[in-house]
C-alpha cells in the first residue's frame, strides 16, 4: 500500500528526492549530543541474514558509521515473529542511543494488527528516528514452475485449492499480506510458509520446496538472473524502473498494491540530542550519490524523514493496514 508518491506527501518539500545533507543541522547536534558515540552501537535486524532488510542494513552500514565520525555499528540479526523479537529487544533495551533498530512495515504497521498480544506498541514504546527508504518485492515462481504470468498461477490455484503454497520472510511482512491480499482478490486459496527471513526463504525457493513468493528485490534477483526464479509481477501500480518488463499484480487484478518500507527507530525516551544526531547522520547517509545508486541497483529508494514526520506515518501505516488485515484474514496463528 506503500509507494513513492505517498512517502513524498509525508516528507517536506526537499525531502521527496535524495536528501541533501543539512552541514548546520549535523553540525548543531554533534555538539547537543556531546560525545555520542562512544562505543559501539547495536542495529538490531529481525530477520535473518541474506534477506532485503538486513541486505539493506549492511549496504547502509559503511556510510552511516563515517556519519557518525567512525563509530562502530554492529548490524545483530535477532529473527522471530515477524519481527517482533527484534523490536521487543530494541523496546526493553536502555534508551541511550547504542540500540537501534532497523524496523520494517511488518514489524511497526502491520503486526499490531496480526497478534493480539503483543507485549509492547510501536507508535508509544518506540522513538522515531528517521525513514531509510521503500523497496520493491517481486512476485517470483521457481524456475521448474509452468507458470509464465499471474494469470497462469492464478488459474493453477483455482484449480487446486489450498495446494499451492508461498513463503515470506516471516508472518505480518509485506511478503505475507501481498500473499494474503493475492488471495482474496484472485478469490484463491493458497498455504503460507512463513521463514525467519528472506535468506531461508529464497533458499527454499530456489530449491523448488514451495511455489512462490513476494520476495525484496535485492534477495529474488540474484536467483532471477542466475535462471532459479522467474519473475512474474511486481506488486506496484505502475511498472518499476528497475524491472520495466515486469509487469504489476495490478494489470490482472486493478488497484493490487502491497508496499515495503524500512526506518530506524530506537527505544522509547532517547534524549533529544541523540535523535537529531542519528537523523542527521541518516539524512547524510542516505543522500551520498554512491549509496543511492547502489541502494537504486537494489530496488531501494533511499529515503530520509524528520522524527515527527517518521512518527506520523507510522500511526497512519497502522491505521491503514489494520482493515486490509482484518479483510484478507491473514493472522499469526
Amino acid at each position: 500500500m506503500l509507494t513513492r508518491r505517498s512517502l513524498a506527501g509525508l516528507l517536506p518539500l526537499g525531502l521527496a528526492a535524495p536528501i541533501l545533507a543539512a552541514p548546520g543541522l549535523a553540525t548543531r547536534a554533534l555538539a547537543q549530543a556531546g560525545d555520542y558515540p562512544n562505543r559501539p552501537i547495536r542495529l538490531i535486524v529481525g530477520f535473518a541474514a541474506g534477506g532485503g532488510t538486513d541486505l539493506t542494513a549492511r549496504t547502509m552500514q559503511p556510510k552511516l558509521q563515517e556519519a557518525l565520525g567512525g563509530a562502530n555499528i554492529v548490524i545483530e540479526n535477532r529473527p522471530g515473529a515477524g519481527g517482533n523479537l527484534a523490536t521487543e529487544m530494541t523496546v526493553r533495551a536502555a534508551p541511550d542511543g547504542y540500540t537501534l533498530l532497523m524496523g520494517t512495515v511488518g514489524a511497526l504497521a502491520i503486526n499490531p494488527t496480526i497478534y493480539s498480544n503483543l507485549p509492547f506498541n510501536p507508535q508509544t514504546d518506540l522513538t522515531p528516528i528517521s525513514m531509510s527508504g521503500s523497496i520493491l518485492n517481486v512476485l517470483v515462481v521457481p524456475a521448474d514452475r509452468p507458470w509464465r504470468n499471474v494469470a497462469e498461477l492464478v488459474a493453477a490455484a483455482k484449480a487446486r485449492p489450498e495446494t499451492l503454497t508461498y513463503g515470506s520472510s516471516g508472518v505480518g511482512g509485506a511478503g505475507h499480506l501481498a500473499g494474503a491480499l493475492l488471495d482474496q482478490m484472485a478469490g484463491i486459496k493458497t498455504i503460507h510458509v512463513p521463514y525467519r527471513g528472506g535468506g531461508p526463504l529464497m533458499n527454499d525457493l530456489a530449491g523448488a520446496k514451495i511455489d512462490f513468493a513476494f520476495s525484496t528485490a535485492p534477495t529474488a534477483m540474484p536467483q532471477v538472473e542466475g535462471g532459479r526464479l522467474r519473475a512474474l509481477a511486481v506488486p506496484t501500480l505502475q511498472r518499476s524502473e528497475l524491472l520495466p518488463d515486469v509487469p504489476t499484480v495490478a494489470e490482472l487484478l486493478p488497484g493490487y498494491e502491497v508496499g515495503n518500507w524500512y526506518a530506524l527507530v530506537g527505544p522509547r525516551g532517547l534524549p533529544p540530542a541523540v535523535v537529531e544526531k542519528l537523523n542527521a547522520a541518516m539524512r547524510q547517509t542516505l543522500s551520498d550519490r554512491t549509496m543511492i545508486a547502489h541502494l537504486a541497483r537494489h530496488g531501494v529508494d533511499p529515503l530520509a524523514s524528520t522524527p515527527e514526520e517518521l512518527g506520523r506515518f507510522i500511526r497512519d501505516e497502522t491505521a491503514k493496514w489494520a482493515p486490509i488485515v482484518r479483510a484478507t484474514g491473514a493472522s499469526a496463528n
